[in-house]
């Protein structure tokens, strides 16, 4: 950035370092690493813009700052080249988020049910308001528009590009391409549930065989683990077998015959979980993006995947969210630079507003401290330890856990070790997030043109 704050053109790390070695830099943040010049501002400089694109997912998303520049081929004819300066992978947390969703739910069903039956539920009577999202898909699109803004306060970006994938769910459900009516008809057209399923398992348990006895249904992914009610997962089961089973896992429960467990779920579909977050989120996305201030341009997943594989990368978000957008690689255009160093950035939460720890049956079991402060330090902070002596000494970078006592808990590549709190340097306060680093998969020797 300038003197005066204004973002400029990314740098490569090795002119970071002599910038701040030469004293004309200093740093401004750690994650993502960014330095501040002291002595130009944007007038004096040179600024042509970079381009923010997006590759967002269900379970993580990528993020890559480009650069397009026109260049002159052997053939004397006129290319765009793509580099990727910069790349940030995402990782949310909304499965945690809908469990403890759920886990709060539950608490609430026991207390109403113990102290308060007379009292009717009120699940009716809360209105929601226009472009309403669960939380866990919420928190999808909020750490998506944060990471980006983020972004675009610290690089000059002019376009901002999104791949907009829609999914088509039904015809994922049925295995195959759909056409016309077809998709009026699901599995269940003309029977039920559970003539469907005694015509599938012939009228038998499917975890025993048992047959000529009365048969329940049983969800093979339990609704406590996040199953669903398709019916995929559903199967025909015996009283014994049923409660036997409960709500452990398939895989634990026939953990010691390995041939049933292969029968049955190979009869099990794809979850279509991950596709129905996508679809839920992906306008409302588009929609908070463009209240950057950027132009909005959006994509189809195949024009990225048509990218991807022309240019010979693997298949990881921050490769997708490289190769999103317009790329003639037919005319000679091409992804020349990729970032070896791909910044993990994950969503984890800026703590509790409980004040109490409870058990697993919601009942107050600990008080939790009221202060989240202590000695200057809150959990989450990015600090730097120097430790004197004893098994840990030498330096070490991570974030904290903070306990009242001083003696904080940090968290490195080595695992959790415990420093003092005099010891301790702030580099960065916690924003909810935690860092690291990868490397970016290198590129494929086979290139596909056309």
């Amino acid at each position: 950035m300038s003197k005066d704050g204004t973002p400029l053109m990314p740098c490569h790390p090795a002119r970071a370092r002599e910038l701040l070695s030469k004293g004309r830099a200093v740093v401004a943040r750690q994650m993502p690493f960014t330095i501040r010049l002291k002595d130009r501002t944007r007038a004096e400089s040179e600024v042509d813009g970079v381009q923010l694109r997006v590759d967002p997912g269900s379970q993580g998303t990528g993020l890559s700052l480009t650069d397009e520049k026109k260049e002159i081929d052997q053939q004397g004819v006129v290319v765009t080249v793509r580099r990727g300066l910069v790349a940030v992978e995402l990782q949310h947390r909304g499965n945690q988020i809908h469990k403890a969703m759920q886990q709060r739910a539950g608490y609430r069903h026991r207390r109403r049910s113990a102290n308060l039956r007379h009292r009717a539920p009120r699940f009716h009577n809360r209105p929601r308001r226009t472009g309403w999202l669960p939380p866990s898909l919420r928190h999808r699109v909020d750490t998506t528009f944060s990471q980006a803004a983020r972004l675009c306060r610290y690089a000059p970006v002019t376009e901002i590009h999104v791949e907009h994938v829609a999914f088509d769910t039904h015809a994922m459900s049925a295995g195959r391409p759909l056409t016309a009516i077809e998709y009026q008809q699901g599995t269940l057209a003309g029977t039920e549930t559970r003539a469907y399923l005694h015509a599938q398992w012939n009228s038998a348990c499917a975890y025993c065989d048992a047959s000529g006895i009365p048969l329940n249904i049983d969800h093979v992914r339990p609704r406590s683990r996040g199953g669903s009610n398709r019916i995929s997962n559903l199967v025909l089961a015996c009283v014994p077998c049923n409660q036997a089973k409960g709500n452990t896992s398939v895989e634990a429960f026939l953990t010691h015959r390995p041939e049933r467990l292969a029968k049955i779920l190979q009869r099990l579909s794809t979850p279509l979980r991950d596709a129905a977050t996508m679809n839920a989120t992906r306008w409302q996305l588009v929609e908070a993006l463009s209240d950057l201030g950027n132009p909005v341009h959006t994509w189809s997943g195949g024009r990225t995947k048509w990218n991807r594989d022309a240019m010979g990368l693997e298949k990881t978000h921050t490769l997708d969210a490289l190769s999103v957008g317009r790329l003639d690689h037919e005319s000679g255009d091409a992804i020349v630079r990729l970032p070896g160093q791909v910044l993990v950035v994950k969503a984890t939460g800026r703590g509790s507003y409980a004040r109490t720890t409870p058990d697993r049956f919601g009942f107050p079991r600990l008080r939790r401290a009221r202060a989240k402060q202590h000695f200057g330090y809150v959990t989450g902070d990015l600090v730097r330890a120097t430790v004197p002596t004893g098994k840990w000494a030498g330096t070490w970078t991570g974030r904290i856990s903070v306990r009242a006592r001083g003696q904080h808990s940090l968290h490195t590549s080595a695992g959790r070790i415990n420093v003092s709190h005099t010891n301790l340097r702030l580099l960065q306060r916690g924003d909810g997030y935690g860092y690291s680093s990868r490397s970016e998969p290198a590129r494929s020797t086979s290139r596909k043109i056309g």
